[in-house]
């Protein structure tokens, strides 16, 4: 059996266009995921610093309630001891139970305060995990994307091409409302993927 030059010949090697327009995207895409990963990382350690501190916030706000329970059963004792003191120890009793009315007022002051502040970490940290949550529906976005350029590039399919480009757009908008600051979260999506 003798071989056709002709059918041995290889067929003509054209560059796809379909293969250049997923090699751009893919590139385009990456560009994206890339520089939304930086500024992701930033807030996952921002977030792990506000969840630190509010829960140093509530240690303190704990033992300061730890002191002003104490310094509250004190000033029962004393009470009830000046109660049955004489005349001459009443003076040194309200020496003391000024002392201790003082230390509850200034335990109640600063517990306050430190649960004010565990609240604003709390406040913080809903803040920044919003952004989070855009970055995270934007990685997931853009790899299912990649994932289907690459399905498009081997099967040589326009259409799956034009599929892919559907969670593109999305995964380029959350992480560019992640960067911007934009009030865009699907709480659908984000929840089922939290």
């Amino acid at each position: 059996m003798e071989l056709n030059p002709v059918d041995a010949a290889e067929p003509e090697t054209r560059p796809s266009r379909l293969n250049a327009a997923v090699a751009i995207a893919v590139a385009l895409l990456s560009t994206v995921m890339g520089v939304c990963k930086v500024k992701d990382d930033n807030i996952v350690q921002a977030m792990q610093q506000a969840q630190a501190d509010k829960i140093d916030h509530w240690a303190f706000y704990q033992a300061r309630n730890l002191r002003e329970e104490v310094a509250k059963a004190a000033l029962a004792q004393l009470r009830l001891q000046a109660a049955a003191a004489n005349a001459s120890q009443k003076a040194d009793y309200d020496t003391a139970l000024a002392q201790y009315q003082a230390l509850a007022d200034e335990q109640h002051q600063k517990k306050a305060e430190l649960q004010k502040q565990a609240e604003a970490d709390q406040q913080t940290y809903d803040t920044l995990n919003y952004r989070d949550d855009q970055f995270d529906l934007a990685d997931a976005s853009i790899a299912i994307a990649i994932a289907l350029l690459a399905v498009a590039s081997l099967t040589q399919f326009w259409w799956l091409f034009g599929v892919a480009m559907v969670p593109s757009a999305f995964g380029t908008l959350m992480g560019m409302a992640g960067l911007a600051g934009w009030k865009i979260h699907p709480q659908l999506l984000a929840s089922l993927l939290s």
